[in-house]
C-alpha cells in the first residue's frame, strides 16, 4: 500500500506517479479540515496514478469519496489531471485561479488538431527546422491528447483571500510565471515543529528545492498579446520571499526550508542566464538558434523532441524579457524573426 508522509498539524503528502516522466511523481497534499480532507493538486490522469492516490488516501484513513474540496495550484496535467475523477467520486468543489481556469476552458473547446497546427506555426515562426515541425503537421490526430480534457473548476481562487477550509487558515498567493494563474497557498498557522518563520507554503511548481521551474510562454491561439512570463515569475519570487514561510511543501522533490535564500538563488540563476544570452545575441539569432546554444540539463543533440519544443519556449520567454528591459530587439524584416542585443 502507498505510504502517506505525515508533516504534522493535519497535513500529509502522497506520491502520485507521473508516467514516463523524469520527475517521477507529484506530491499531492492532504489537508484535514472540519468538513473533511481537502486536496492540494491531484496528480496525472492515469490508472496507476489513480490507484496510488486511492491507496495513499487509505493510508491517511480516508478515501476519494470523502474529499471535501480540491485546490489546484495550476492547470498542468500532473497537478490537475485527476481532479475530475476525484469530484466524480466525492462531489468535492474544485478551485483554480481564473487565469488558469480560462486556459482549461480554452483547451476543452479547441480540437486537438487546432493545438497541433498552432504549435507547428509557433515553432516555424521561432525558426525551427522542418524535421522538427513536420511531425506535428503530419501527426494522425487522436480524438483527444493528454491533458486536453481537464475538469472545469467550479470555484475561483481569489488572490489574497482565505480559501473555504473550515478550521484552517489557507491564503492564496498569486504567483504567475510557470503558468498565468499559478498560485501558492500559505497556511497561516504555527509550524507544528515550531520552526522559525510564518507558517507553511504549498508552493506547487513555483518554488522547488533543486529544480529551476520551466518558464515558457502563455499560449492562446486567439490572443496576440505579448506577455512576459519571466518578468511575472521574477516578481512572484519576490512576493514569496517576503512571506518568509517556516517551511515550503512543494509539488515535486521534497519539503525544504530557507525560502528567501532559495528565491535569491533563482533570481541569480535567471540574471546569469539573461547575461549569457546577451553575449550570444551579439549576432542576430532566432529563438530556435538561441535555444540550441543555451545550456540545458543535457547536450542539445540528446534532447528529445518534446524537450526541444519546451526549450525553445523558454528561450523565447527570456528573449521577451530582454526586449521588455530594452536590452534586445527584433531585427526589422527578418523572417523567421531574429533578435540582437542592444
Amino acid at each position: 500500500m502507498a505510504q502517506a508522509h505525515d508533516h504534522g498539524g493535519g497535513v500529509r503528502s502522497l506520491k502520485v506517479p507521473i508516467p514516463d516522466n523524469p520527475l517521477g511523481h507529484t506530491l499531492v497534499h492532504v489537508v484535514d479540515t472540519d468538513r473533511g480532507p481537502v486536496l492540494i493538486d491531484t496528480g496525472w490522469d492515469d490508472p496507476a496514478s489513480w490507484d496510488a492516490l486511492t491507496e495513499g488516501l487509505a493510508a491517511c484513513g480516508t478515501a476519494p469519496d470523502e474529499i471535501h474540496g480540491v485546490v489546484i495550484t495550476h492547470h498542468h496535467p500532473d497537478h490537475h489531471g485527476l481532479s475530475g475523477r476525484v469530484r466524480e467520486a466525492s462531489g468535492a468543489w474544485l478551485a483554480m485561479h481564473e487565469a488558469d481556469a480560462a486556459v482549461v476552458r480554452r483547451t476543452r473547446a479547441a480540437r486537438p488538431e487546432r493545438w497541433l497546427s498552432y504549435m507547428a506555426a509557433k515553432l516555424t515562426a521561432a525558426g525551427a527546422p522542418d524535421d522538427h515541425v513536420t511531425p506535428l503537421r503530419t501527426a494522425r490526430t487522436p480524438r483527444t491528447l493528454p491533458g486536453l480534457a481537464p475538469a472545469l473548476p467550479d470555484r475561483d481562487i481569489t488572490p489574497g483571500e482565505l480559501l473555504p477550509l473550515p478550521g484552517r487558515r489557507l491564503r492564496a498567493v498569486w504567483t504567475p510565471g510557470h503558468t498565468p494563474g499559478h498560485v501558492c497557498l500559505h497556511l497561516e498557522e504555527e509550524h507544528p515543529g515550531r520552526l522559525p518563520g510564518h507558517g507553511r507554503l504549498f508552493s506547487g511548481d513555483h518554488l522547488l528545492p533543486e529544480i529551476t521551474p520551466h518558464i515558457g510562454l502563455y499560449e492562446d491561439p486567439d490572443d496576440t498579446t505579448v506577455t512576459d512570463p519571466l518578468g511575472d515569475y521574477l516578481g512572484s519570487l519576490e512576493r514569496v520571499a517576503r512571506l518568509a514561510p517556516a517551511e515550503i511543501l512543494p509539488a515535486h522533490q521534497r519539503p525544504f526550508t530557507g525560502a528567501p535564500e532559495r528565491v535569491r538563488d533563482l533570481l541569480d540563476h535567471h540574471e546569469h542566464r539573461l547575461t549569457d544570452l546577451l553575449a550570444l545575441l551579439t549576432t542576430p539569432l532566432t529563438p530556435w538558434q538561441l535555444a540550441t546554444r543555451m545550456t540545458w540539463n543535457r547536450p542539445w543533440p540528446q534532447l528529445p523532441h518534446p524537450s526541444r519544443t519546451i526549450a525553445v519556449a523558454e528561450a523565447e520567454a527570456h528573449l521577451r524579457h530582454l526586449v521588455k528591459r530594452g536590452r534586445a530587439e527584433a531585427v526589422a524584416g527578418s523572417e523567421p524573426v531574429t533578435y540582437v542585443a542592444v
